[in-house]
């Protein structure tokens, strides 16, 4: 092989490094749960596909109690992971959600969008959307999935994102407000640790999207100079930010550019002191974690 090829042209950690004949690598290899019964949580899960054309799919979590013919709000969730690594199986997702199920009392539903750089942006963004779509085909009771039929509640659906994901739910609850999505409705959105660009980040997003300037004037980086954002489909927001998270800025500039921008739902802010990013994801059981779900499962309770 010719050494050249080794040559690393793009290097960002902790996320991926592209060499010089176009291979890329991804500094994280995920370990992935198996559908079923979590010993732990009583939670059942189940994988379904979502679109078969593209290899679509998504898992369902549902928790231990529930009767045959009870309905529960839905949680739809979009994992993190820059775009590029995780999954809607991996231990990290199957862990939370499993938790969130069980202490809010709903059942969740986990959009496996495809990965960048192999599916390039904006794919991810359109594979989630397609997921919320094909989760208002259930709205009759109709549905492909019998879960959905039989125990989701599409009047009460919860849009929640971490880090890249918060970046997805958000802009796929403005395209739900834009095109006046039938079907469901989404009472809130849950922005976790958002990833909105920033620094040497934003060189990262526009490898992995070639169709983005990388910048702040691309509204999938800065929701501010979108011009749908008044559209957004849903009636409050809950903004989540980390003391030590670099990300923070961004997230507390998101939560002012709501405020401020004429959209007419509530919005929220929550900021964990002496955390860094995404730290309840992989420290469930500190109290800082512990507090930052109770924060979630309220807003989601909320009357």
């Amino acid at each position: 092989m010719d050494s050249s090829n080794n040559e690393v042209i793009h290097d960002f950690p902790p996320f991926l490094k592209v060499y010089a004949d176009g291979r890329t690598e991804k500094y994280i290899k995920m370990d992935f749960v198996p559908a079923g019964l979590d010993p732990k949580t009583g939670v059942q899960t189940k994988d379904v596909v979502v679109s078969p054309e593209i290899g679509l799919r998504a898992r369902i979590f549902i928790p231990k109690v529930i009767t045959p013919d009870q309905k529960l709000p839905l949680l739809v969730q979009y994992h993190g992971g820059g775009f590029c690594i995780g999954s809607s199986v991996d231990t990290v997702t199957h862990n939370f959600l499993s938790s969130l199920v069980t202490q809010a009392n709903v059942i969740a539903i986990s959009i496996d969008y495809r990965l960048a750089p192999e599916h390039p942006l904006p794919i991810a963004y359109d594979d989630s959307w397609a997921g919320l779509q094909w989760i208002a085909t259930h709205s009759n009771g109709l549905g492909p999935e019998p879960w959905l039929n039989d125990h989701a509640d599409l009047g009460r659906v919860f849009l929640e994102g971490e880090s890249a994901g918060a970046n997805i739910a958000h802009h796929v609850a403005v395209r739900a407000g834009v095109t006046k999505l039938a079907g469901l409705r989404i009472v809130g959105l849950l922005v976790v640790h958002p990833f909105f660009g920033g620094k040497e980040r934003d060189e990262m997003y526009k490898f992995l999207c070639p169709t983005s300037s990388g910048c702040d004037d691309d509204p999938k980086l800065n929701p501010a100079v979108d011009p749908h954002l008044k559209s957004m489909a849903c009636d409050r927001v809950l903004v989540f930010v980390a003391e030590k998270d670099w990300l923070k800025p961004r997230g507390v500039a998101y939560y002012e550019t709501l405020v401020n921008s004429g959209w007419g739902g509530t919005v929220e802010f929550f900021e964990t002191k002496g955390e860094d990013h995404c730290f309840f994801l992989f420290n469930s059981t500190c109290e800082n974690a512990m507090s930052l779900m109770k924060k979630m499962v309220d807003f989601i309770n909320h009357n």
